[in-house]
């Protein structure tokens, strides 16, 4: 005990000094941002949203949000893991939907099943029906995708729209033009920022967590939690109450994330921190948090294990097929960073050879590049929407 309070000390100390040498600005109260939605998000920082529901085939209601351009080009974003749409507009005046929004295009913000304003179904109490939470990556890629795309084509009168992904708002993608090919023809480039399918390479801590998937499904089993990180769970009063103190909160969480994601202290600074901290984690279920480990540990980027007598139903197999990526024909831009510690490079070289149509493979330039600048770095605006914006243009002319 008194060894980890001694290491708590040394990293509030030793990156204090690191905010003091860099003239970081640590705030002393919580930054309005922390507590806006997306809407408000959106009205703070002049723009006008427009709020939709989406209804899927299996019943989910999903909140979709549009902010619209002034010319009739859609172009869907799709957020990661225990993310939101929050995660596009944090960043404010330099964030990607106002980036978006300055070049005229019609930007949509889609908050998959299960995640913050996505937590409700015709039928289904999130709350009270363990069955609401019965989906994994899978679902969300063969329901959630196809009603939003349509919803988009339709609202717009157009037969194909442009996308960005992040994380697993990519993953999505290749899980959709592998099981309803059909809808490879209605996107004209997917932009997947910070690829994630294949998962056998990975480093500490990734590697830990990896192994101790299986106890920790146990664990969560054993105590029904169906859901993860739901703003009202106790692991978002944990993450509160550790992570919310001013100064210290960044010390020790900071040093968590960065552990995760790959250090980069000059783009995700302590006054950012506070934003996302008010947004991020939000809530996804157990089964999809399941179903990237089984990837990471199958060694290829495979469908949900059931265990074999539920896959041999299913799947006509004992173990679970990989997902065909050649049947995924729509234009894909893969964008990835040297210090992605959540996915490496050797993991999107992968899945560049498998996808038949790749228009981009850009690997940043910046050396500390890591998985979550995509959306919350501080100067995306200068090395990454550019290149955004060029894979717009070019499938948009």
């Amino acid at each position: 005990m008194r060894f980890k309070s001694a290491i708590h000390l040394f990293l509030f100390i030793f990156l204090n000094k690191l905010f003091v040498s860099q003239q970081i600005f640590v705030p002393n109260e919580r930054p309005e941002d922390a507590g806006l939605n997306f809407t408000q998000l959106g009205n703070k920082y002049g723009q006008t949203v427009i709020e939709h529901n989406v209804v899927t085939e299996d019943g989910y209601i999903l909140k979709l949000f549009n902010i619209p351009g002034n010319r009739s080009v859609p172009v869907l974003l799709t957020h990661g893991i225990l993310d939101s749409a929050d995660t596009f507009l944090l960043r404010g005046h330099t964030s990607l939907v106002v980036y978006l929004r300055k070049f005229g295009y019609d930007v949509w913000v889609a908050s998959v099943r299960g995640a913050r304003y996505s937590r409700r179904h015709v039928t289904l109490d999130p709350d009270k029906d363990s069955e609401f939470w019965n989906f994994s990556v899978h679902e969300i890629g063969y329901y959630d995708l196809p009603a939003l795309i349509d919803f988009v084509l339709s609202w717009n009168a157009v037969d194909k729209l442009s996308a960005a992904g992040h994380s697993q708002g990519n993953t999505i993608y290749y899980v959709l033009g592998a099981t309803r090919p059909e809808y490879n023809d209605k996107v004209n480039i997917m932009i997947a920022l910070g690829p994630i399918s294949y998962l056998n390479h990975y480093k500490p801590p990734i590697h830990t967590i990896i192994k101790l998937g299986p106890l920790i499904d146990h664990v969560l089993t054993t105590f029904n939690q169906e859901e993860l990180f739901g703003d009202n769970s106790i692991y978002r009063t944990e993450i509160n109450k550790f992570c919310t103190p001013y100064e210290v909160g960044y010390a020790l969480c900071g040093e968590a994330f960065f552990s995760l994601a790959g250090y980069d202290v000059e783009e995700f600074e302590p006054a950012m921190f506070y934003v996302v901290i008010g947004h991020f984690p939000t809530s996804t279920s157990k089964k999809v948090a399941k179903h990237y480990l089984q990837i990471a540990n199958n060694g290829d980027f495979v469908y949900y294990d059931y265990g074999q007598e539920k896959n041999l139903k299913l799947y006509n197999s004992e173990t679970p097929p990989p997902y065909n990526l050649s049947a995924v024909t729509m234009n894909v831009a893969l964008f990835v960073g040297k210090n992605d510690r959540v996915n490496p490079i050797e993991n999107v070289r992968r899945l560049n050879k498998a996808l038949p149509n790749v228009a981009q493979f850009k690997i940043m330039d910046r050396e500390k590049f890591n998985h979550m600048d995509y959306i919350w770095g501080r100067h995306m605006y200068e090395y990454l929407f550019p290149y955004i914006l060029e894979m717009l243009e070019r499938f948009n002319s």
